[in-house]
């Protein structure tokens, strides 16, 4: 439904304020002095942007990924435009946002070239120990928050424990976060996934709330089907003679060099308050947008 997608796109204004990457883009100069007038012009832009499901989306010279039907994908241009609205910038392999009509939340897109990734960790991985090491690295990243002024967030607990399919390369695992004094608004969660090539991997990271998840699985799953990479470039590719191998295993992406990046998936309700009136304004101009991309008479 209609609906669902400008709650996503509202959704997405509100909880940029959080990203934490490399910054790689900076604002236009012609960009409005107002910042609600620049973020709404951005989701504006971004709206005009988007690219309507089924195509497929290039990923570089690494893979592609088969946007099904009902998902809208906001390129990299633009949805970096939207981030740096708001502060935050993206690293080098950011590819761009995921909406869709059956999502409250949306999904970010990323290429890291760590190398061919070990995944022989998965065979007997403690989901217990997983969880700890998650956590333990979300404390160690909360001291930088800390003296950044900005909120420091706890793990509560596995929504879905890590699960990987060895046959297609696969990881799937999600957690559920919260701002630390927070409790009252609920519990945000990240479900990410990822598909290891020869020379690194693909993340497709959906962010979302804790009561929207379990109708969001499906779709996060279907796009993560969805993503492939080119021949040559896949995990069976792999040459030990002249290939780089990643410096961390399997299980990092789920320990430390997760808790690293939780500030990109952090609670939907951080930065919520703070940013609701610049996020309603921005709301209101992808209106007209969505019903222009799908064609329809707004449902609600």
């Amino acid at each position: 439904m209609l609906t669902r997608l400008r709650r996503s796109l509202a959704v997405l204004v509100l909880c940029l304020p959080c990203l934490s990457v490399t910054p790689s883009v900076t604002l236009a100069a012609d960009a409005p002095a107002d910042p609600r007038a620049r973020i709404e012009a951005a989701a504006q832009t971004a709206m005009a942007a988007i690219q309507k499901g089924p195509r497929d989306i290039a990923l570089g010279e690494e893979g592609s990924l088969r946007l099904p039907a009902g998902y809208g994908f906001i390129p990299k241009a633009e949805a970096a435009a939207m981030l740096a609205a708001q502060g935050s910038h993206t690293g080098k392999g950011f590819y761009g946002l995921i909406v869709g009509e059956e999502l409250d939340g949306f999904l970010v897109l990323e290429y890291e070239d760590a190398g061919y990734v070990k995944d022989e960790d998965a065979r007997d991985w403690d989901a217990t120990k997983l969880l700890d090491s998650l956590r333990e690295g979300t404390e160690a990243g909360n001291e930088e928050r800390r003296q950044m002024g900005v909120p420091e967030y706890s793990v509560v607990g596995w929504v879905e424990a890590p699960n990987y399919d060895a046959a297609t390369h696969r990881l799937v695992w999600s957690a559920s976060v919260r701002t630390k004094g927070a409790e009252n608004r609920g519990d945000g969660v990240n479900y990410n996934t990822y598909v290891l090539g020869r020379e690194g991997y693909f993340s497709m990271n959906l962010v979302t709330s804790l009561a929207s998840i379990d109708k969001e699985k499906p779709a996060a799953r279907e796009l993560l089907a969805a993503l492939d990479f080119h021949e040559g470039k896949r995990y069976a590719d792999f040459n030990s003679s002249t290939d780089k191998v990643a410096e961390y295993g399997l299980a990092a992406l789920i320990g430390g060099i997760a808790a690293k990046k939780l500030g990109l998936l952090a609670t939907l309700g951080i930065f919520l308050a703070k940013f609701w009136k610049v996020g309603a304004l921005a709301f209101v101009g992808l209106g007209a947008g969505a019903r222009k991309f799908f064609g329809k008479k707004d449902a609600s």
